[in-house]
């Protein structure tokens, strides 16, 4: 009987077809009409739906490797994951272009008020909305220098930004003026005329921009969010945007989403929202494919998993 792998997304033929080559003498099993007896069964899972938690994590699940379709693992059991032995690996690295775009789109919205001349048109209305800003030369602050992080560092400099960058490690990277370890946030955000953040929900993040950090940027500095809500208390953001101590924020993720229709943010003119979908792209599933393929090779050959591999100790 071949080993089973189950497919939870959505795929072309030809991506299928990328999949089975991966897998030579497996059953892959995909679609709408999945059970959870065949997630059960499956010693590879390959996406990840709610639905599937409850048989991956079933007494007689078979599953040893879970290869999500997202950089992020919050939504994940992930602790009795781990504990059941299950190697978790994600789709990190897929987003640098596409992220990395949004927030450029965000940053140049905000700053040459584009965002409210979308609005005036709407309203057939002709104002300038008090434009005088320009993004170059100005300093930028990236909180969480990973593979987005990386890429915004390296637009920034085409705009001569001076990059300052956070990051767990410190580690020095190609195109940051400056890296610095969290626990130096604060002492870099008053240089910072723009603030990104790229990183993920873990415990230590959580609401790591909070009133003291909102306090400490710089009056008029703008703030983009593209990493997860749960990195802002959404309460300290509102407040520090009716001060005026933020010129703007650019905000794709939320501490709640959908974002309630009734939620003060969507009536700011100085935020831009979009609703989590600064990863979505056109390339998306056969980036993802490339990592799924190579870690499938070590796998078959009982190597560990050269990409991606969630750390208990890091939570992603």
């Amino acid at each position: 009987m071949p080993a089973i792998a189950v497919l939870v997304e959505n795929m072309k033929e030809h991506q299928l077809e990328r999949i089975r080559n991966a897998l030579p003498g497996w059953e892959l099993l995909y679609g709408e009409d999945l059970t959870g007896d065949e997630v059960r069964r499956a010693e590879i899972v390959a996406g990840w739906r709610e639905w599937a938690e409850k048989a991956v994590l079933d007494p007689a699940s078979r599953c040893k490797w879970v290869q999500t379709w997202s950089a992020g693992v919050d939504r994940l059991p992930l602790g009795q994951m781990l504990e059941r032995g299950i190697v978790v690996t994600t789709a990190s690295g897929v987003h640098a272009y596409p992220i990395s775009e949004t927030i450029f789109a965000m940053l140049l919205a905000l700053t040459r008020n584009l965002h409210v001349c979308i609005r005036n048109q709407l309203k057939r209305t002709w104002d300038r909305g008090g434009l005088r800003l320009e993004m170059h030369g100005k300093t930028i602050g990236i909180v969480g220098v990973g593979d987005i992080g990386e890429e915004t560092a390296r637009i920034a400099k085409a705009f001569g930004m001076t990059v300052i960058g956070v990051r767990r490690s410190a580690l020095p990277s190609p195109h940051v003026d400056r890296m610095v370890g969290p626990g130096a946030l604060r002492e870099v955000l008053p240089l910072c005329d723009y603030v990104v953040v790229t990183v993920p929900a873990t415990p230590e993040t959580r609401h790591m921009f909070d009133e003291p950090e909102f306090s400490a940027m710089k009056p008029g500095a703008f703030f983009v969010n593209i990493g997860r809500g749960a990195t802002v208390r959404t309460e300290a953001l509102l407040a520090a945007l009716r001060s005026g101590r933020l010129a703007g924020a650019g905000l794709d993720v939320f501490e709640e989403e959908p974002l309630p229709p009734d939620h003060p943010l969507w009536q700011m003119d100085n935020v831009i929202i979009t609703p989590h979908s600064s990863g979505f792209t056109e390339h998306y599933n056969d980036r993802a494919l490339d990592i799924f393929v190579e870690n499938a090779a070590a796998y078959l050959a009982g190597k560990p998993l050269p990409l991606n591999v969630v750390e208990a100790s890091k939570l992603y």
